[in-house]
């Protein structure tokens, strides 16, 4: 059997295998289809400082392999996450990595200093840093010195939890941005958010999302995904959670094998609940098949 742990600088897991947020709920609603046991982790929705209703609708569409979507952080805050939501995933047979995103930057700061004094549980904090359908929202991950001075602030608030930053991929170059995450202090990116795409209804003339934009997520940004993970890896600087497109045990292994050290599974979930609990089983054998004897055998191992 080979061994599955990763360990993403001070974050370890017991398999490589996570659910992306904002695609999973805060897990209570998931219980009925997914064994937590089997995963390694899981990333609820994104919450902000303070509630916020998100976006109007439509909020969601529908695309070629994929689809686009402009919530809009629709969450009940902070307070409410760790009163309510967090004594349920404390329970959970597997990590939780908790994640925040904020208006500014020292709303960021004061977010990671109230997980530090409250989120007992976690085993690790991502920063969103990178939601490409609120005001502001991608303003964070696309200046390499503001995501270092991010970084590294909400490092010293919460000086004991891993961090990971989420970057979005809608930069001229996404390495400069990585670098500066792990300059930071992070101890692990999630790459990548979602691109940002639009829908048309061309006979009314109108967008069919009520933000008018949204972010482009599923398959159809795989290639994407892996072409930014893997010079993301590159770099030696950083170990990465890859996201994007992930759906079957050889995305994963696509992944590792392209720089990645764990993934998040994130569209899939809307249309299959089991698919992250399906491609960790699967998952041993796909090692067995390329020799690994454990999870870091086949991690950057691509050549090209």
């Amino acid at each position: 059997m080979p061994d599955l742990t990763v360990a993403l600088n001070r974050l370890r897991l017991r398999n490589p295998v996570l659910v992306a947020s904002g695609t999973f709920g805060y897990a209570r609603e998931m219980a009925p289809y997914v064994d937590f046991a089997k995963l390694g982790g899981v990333v609820p929705k994104t919450v902000t400082a303070a509630p916020r209703a998100g976006n109007p609708p439509p909020r969601t569409v529908e695309t070629a392999s994929g689809m686009l979507n402009a919530i809009g952080l629709d969450n009940d805050g902070l307070d409410h996450f760790l009163d309510h939501h967090l004594p349920y995933l404390r329970t959970l047979p597997t990590a939780v990595i908790g994640n925040v995103a904020g208006k500014t930057e020292d709303e960021f700061v004061e977010m990671a200093a109230k997980v530090h004094a409250r989120g007992t549980g976690l085993a690790a904090l991502e920063l969103n840093l990178s939601c490409p359908n609120v005001s502001g929202g991608t303003d964070f991950a696309v200046d390499a010195e503001l995501t270092r001075r991010i970084v590294r602030r909400c490092r010293d608030a919460c000086p004991d939890l891993p961090l990971l930053a989420k970057l979005t991929p809608n930069v001229t170059d996404i390495t400069v941005i990585a670098k500066a995450a792990a300059d930071g202090g992070a101890d692990a990116v999630t790459a990548v958010n979602t691109f940002v795409g639009m829908a048309v209804d061309w006979r009314r003339r109108k967008p069919i999302l009520a933000n008018v934009t949204g972010g482009l997520s599923g398959p159809a940004i795989k290639p994407l995904a892996l072409r930014a993970v893997w010079r993301i890896a590159k770099l030696g600087a950083i170990p990465v959670v890859a996201v994007g497109g992930i759906a079957t045990v050889d995305d994963v292994m696509e992944f590792l094998v392209a720089g990645a050290s764990a993934v998040q599974v994130g569209t899939a979930n809307f249309y299959d609940p089991s698919a992250s609990a399906r491609v960790a089983d699967a998952l041993p054998a796909a090692l067995a098949e390329a020799g690994a004897g454990r999870v870091a055998d086949v991690v950057g191992t691509l050549r090209a």
